[in-house]
Parts: C-alpha cells; sequence; structure tokens
C-alpha cells in the first residue's frame, strides 16, 4: 500500500482519517505542530513528523517518502481569527503543499476544502458542485482564505498538471473530536432548561462518511474534480429535536429572530474595530448562522460510491464517545 502523508493529523478530521487509513492497510506519517495534543492519535500505530504548514522547509521534509497526500491542516475557528492568521495557515500552507507536491512527484494530492466555497441553496435546491462561489459577502476569514486555496489547487491541476482532486465536507459530526471542535455544537445543546437557537439550517455528515469520501477520492476522484461531502439538511431547531431524542432531555427552545441575531453580530463587529479586538459574535458568524446552508451529496455518492449514514448515528457516536472520555 501507498505511504500517506496527512497533514493537520491531530485534529478532529485528521485524528480520524489517520486512524481509518490504518485501518486500511496504509502506511501512514502524521504531520502535527510541534505543540499538538496528540490525544487523538495517541494509539494509531502511525509515523509523526512535527512541522509547521507555513514553513516550506517542513512541508517538503514531511512529504519525503510517501506518494499521496491529503490536506487537512488549517484554522476551521470562525471566531476571534484575523483574516492575515487565515491566510498564512489556510492559504499560503495549501501553496507550499501544492510546490512541495510537484516537487516531490506524489502520486495524488487530496485537498479538503469546506462546502462553503460553492453556494448552498435552499433545502428545495440544495448547493452542487455546478454552483459558483456566493459566500464573499459574509466576510468570514475561513471561508475566504479556504475559497482562495481551493482555487490556488485547481488551477495547479490546469496550469502545471497536479493531480490533485477537492473533497468539500459539510458540516461533520462523530466521535474522536478531542479538541472539542464541531462537537461544541453538540455539547453547547447539552444540559441547558431554555437553548437559543439560531433561524437558519446546514448540513450535517458522519465523519465517518467524510474520511470514506477521502479514501474514495483517493482511488476514484478525478483530477481536478470537486466533490461535496454532504449528509442530511437539517434546521437547527431539527439538529436540536435530534439530540434531545438521544439525551431524553429536552429544553425549551426559543429561536432567535434573525433580525436580533444579525445586530447583535453587526454590534460584535463594530465593537471589535473600535477597540482592536476580534469578537466572539460578529456579523459574519451571525449571518452564516441565519442562512440556509443546504447542499446535496449526489455527485459524490454516483462517483466516490459512497452512502451516508443517517445523521442521528453520528449524533448517537459522537455523545457516547464525549461520555466515555469525561466531556460531558
Amino acid at each position: 500500500m501507498h505511504k500517506v502523508l496527512v497533514t493537520g493529523a491531530n485534529g478532529f478530521l485528521g485524528a480520524n482519517l489517520t486512524r481509518e487509513l490504518y485501518r486500511m492497510g496504509y502506511e501512514v506519517k502524521a504531520m502535527v505542530r510541534p505543540s499538538a495534543d496528540l490525544r487523538g492519535i495517541a494509539d494509531i500505530p502511525c509515523e509523526i513528523f512535527f512541522g509547521r504548514i507555513d514553513k516550506v522547509e517542513d512541508v517538503l521534509q514531511a512529504m519525503e517518502g510517501c506518494s499521496i497526500v491529503v490536506h487537512t491542516a488549517c484554522i476551521t475557528e470562525q471566531w476571534a481569527i484575523s483574516f492575515e492568521e487565515y491566510e498564512r495557515i489556510n492559504f499560503t500552507g495549501t501553496q507550499y503543499v501544492v510546490e512541495a507536491c510537484l516537487r516531490s512527484k506524489v502520486d495524488k494530492l487530496v485537498y479538503v476544502s469546506t462546502a462553503n466555497t460553492i453556494g448552498p441553496g435552499p433545502r428545495e435546491r440544495p448547493g452542487n458542485e455546478l454552483n459558483g462561489f456566493t459566500l464573499f459577502n459574509a466576510n468570514s476569514g475561513y471561508i475566504n482564505s479556504k475559497y482562495l486555496a481551493q482555487q490556488y489547487v485547481l488551477e495547479q491541476v490546469e496550469r502545471r498538471g497536479l493531480n490533485a482532486v477537492v473533497v468539500n465536507p459539510t458540516f461533520m459530526i462523530g466521535p474522536n473530536d478531542s479538541k472539542p471542535s464541531s462537537g461544541k455544537l453538540l455539547l453547547y445543546g447539552l444540559h441547558k432548561k431554555i437553548l437559543f437557537y439560531p433561524p437558519g439550517g446546514k448540513n450535517f455528515v458522519h465523519i465517518h462518511d467524510v474520511c470514506k469520501g477521502i479514501l474514495n477520492a483517493i482511488q476514484l476522484g478525478k483530477q481536478g474534480e470537486c466533490y461535496l461531502l454532504a449528509g442530511a439538511n437539517l434546521s437547527y431547531r431539527e439538529f436540536f429535536d435530534l439530540l434531545y431524542a438521544h439525551t431524553r432531555k429536552p429544553a425549551l427552545m426559543v429561536r432567535i429572530p434573525p433580525l436580533l441575531l444579525k445586530l447583535g453580530g453587526l454590534i460584535g463587529s463594530l465593537a471589535g474595530k473600535i477597540t482592536g479586538t476580534t469578537q466572539k459574535l460578529n456579523y459574519s458568524a451571525a449571518f452564516l448562522l441565519c442562512l440556509q446552508n443546504y447542499y446535496s451529496g449526489q455527485k459524490s455518492e454516483r462517483e466516490l460510491k459512497l452512502q451516508y449514514a443517517p445523521i442521528d448515528t453520528a449524533i448517537a457516536e459522537a455523545l457516547n464517545w464525549f461520555e466515555e472520555n469525561a466531556y460531558i
């Protein structure tokens, strides 16, 4: 089997992917920051490489001996991060990975982007891979930096023959979320008597289905193609209903009016500009929380042979993992 470099291997996706690659018989080299928390991959037999994604020498060294690269490393937090930081890790780091792939002549690069580099749609017309980028006005440093990085990867496919595919996962739910990452949404809903939820919705996908999508993209993904890895389209109310069906401790749920949420986000953005600090709630976050952020995974079902698990399975497995590891 091929030796695979996984960047950001200690993250939520990276740890689950490293585990699945090892289970499938691949030899794995895990690239992580020197200060990284390794709890998520501590029990996986893999080679650990300590290095920074924003240092070209580290990326080149990490790639030695690898024929496949899966680039998951990025900053995913939506709050309290400057655009310069997003740009340095999400965009410049991806440039370094691409250049190292070309110099090292790797067989294939799988670039893990995000669904929001593709325009979402309402539930009756969910976004698909033919949609253009429509969320620039959301002014999200995360989304904008990931879009720029994705375009750079696709540009190098066209100009220099880079053998790369792009996968675009939606909001991932599942076990081994040691940070926690997207699991914060689950934890937010627990042990509350009153839960205030945003008016929008999004697509949720089991983390294991994303890992399968990446594994299948290594084998089946076509050069220069993008694949949405998208499971269930749910409003936030529907998501929390599923959560409480498992916990059997429902809260009184109160919908936040869109205007109020956006006003709070606007105040946060203005406060950030005045004080020179980044706020937890800003207008970009409020805008996205009000959005019908829905997607279709039909292309990945057709071309990557995926079958998506019910999202309540992902919720149950995530809750079990959080409980077993004393998060709840």
